[in-house]
């Protein structure tokens, strides 16, 4: 009796372990970095973008994925908290070697880029860059982030994520208000204090002195919340402008704080659809310190 119910156990223990096979335990995707970048770029619903500067900047495609952070720029103080978390899939929106197409031929003897990579691959990470797709959702992946960290979703008009209608204030009162959402820099302004300002267009990152002129040539745009430009461009266009006694303004938000809050939209947006793996969102910080 007790051999039989010794085999009747053994008979059910290889059952439910044929039964488990080709389940992945609660916490794994089995998914490599490839499967999971390409489900995303999917999930855009984008057209196929030419020439994308969407790929993988460091890593191997067939690592398998242990979970996911979602950045402004890797860093390393990012990277280091992505190790901590036991995510090896890193998901940023800007380049990770210090120019648009990450060309690294130049920094082959350049000790912070050795080190860097030299992290990144003693950790097995892989770094893909998230820019065109995100930009290409509908909405705007990253606009559709700011809306949500500007707080300004109620005054957007017809539905739009970079043009505002807001409650008529000063120059000076939306700086304010600014100054309570982005409190880690200073900001750079042109324009009269008490301007009143009702209409606001955002152009976030660095789109070019030709857009942002463009929106400021628009009669019913009153301040320009930008990212970054060339100071020589747009702020010297603005300060005609001014001269001139035009009513406009520009604010210039930084590249980081324009488009850093689309990335924790991003992560929000990818737990909608990667449930199986652990998707934080790590915050980079501003790249400098105001004195």
């Amino acid at each position: 009796m007790k051999l039989l119910k010794s085999s009747i156990a053994l008979v059910l223990l290889i059952s439910c372990s044929f039964a488990l096979a080709g389940q992945t335990p609660a916490g794994k995707s089995h998914k490599t970095a490839g499967e999971i970048i390409q489900l995303i770029i999917d999930k855009t619903g984008a057209a196929k973008i030419p020439n994308t500067v969407d790929i993988i900047k460091e890593g191997d495609p067939q690592t398998e994925v242990t979970g996911i952070v979602t950045t402004m720029f890797a860093t390393m103080k990012v990277m280091k908290e992505a190790v901590s978390k036991a995510c090896n899939l890193i998901v940023v929106h800007e380049p990770l070697y210090y120019n648009h197409l990450d060309q690294t031929k130049d920094f082959q003897n350049d000790p912070v880029f050795m080190e860097k990579q030299k992290f990144i691959r003693d950790n097995h990470l892989v770094i893909w860059r998230f820019h065109d797709y995100i930009h290409s959702m509908k909405p705007d992946g990253i606009a559709a982030g700011m809306v949500e960290k500007l707080g300004w979703a109620k005054y957007t008009v017809h539905g739009s994520t970079n043009e505002f209608a807001i409650p008529e204030s000063t120059l000076k009162e939306v700086l304010a208000y600014l100054r309570t959402v982005f409190g880690q820099n200073a900001f750079y302004v042109v324009g009269d204090p008490d301007l009143k300002i009702k209409s606001v267009v955002l152009a976030e990152g660095a789109p070019g002195s030709m857009t942002h002129i463009k929106i400021l040539e628009d009669k019913n745009t009153d301040l320009l919340l930008a990212g970054e430009s060339q100071q020589w461009e747009t702020y010297e266009y603005m300060r005609d402008a001014v001269d001139q006694g035009r009513k406009k303004a520009v604010i210039f938000l930084g590249h980081i704080n324009s488009e850093q809050a689309g990335m924790n939209y991003c992560a929000t947006w990818l737990r909608t659809f990667i449930k199986e793996l652990p998707v934080n969102y790590v915050e980079c910080g501003a790249s400098f310190w105001s004195y």
